[in-house]
């Protein structure tokens, strides 16, 4: 079971890693100085809102694998 949590846990990080890099596509260092700021507030459409999701759902996914393995494995 311990071999089953780290290679879960690992997998999951590099695909949330992997969404959130694939996320802020749009939302470069200019928008810390001022540049193009309304850009977040815009709907997401399409692949944009599933990537969104998929994005949440391995957050909360890789918490649970995380309590998992500390509840287990102590």
């Amino acid at each position: 079971m311990e071999i089953f949590l780290y290679v879960a846990l690992i997998i999951t990080s590099i695909a949330l890693i992997a969404s959130v890099v694939l996320q802020s596509k749009g939302a470069g260092l200019g928008v810390l100085s001022g540049g193009d700021a309304g850009a977040f507030f815009t709907a997401r459409r399409g692949i944009e809102k599933v990537l969104f999701r998929l994005t949440i759902g391995l957050s909360v996914l890789f918490f649970l694998l995380i309590l998992a393995s500390i509840i287990f494995l102590g």
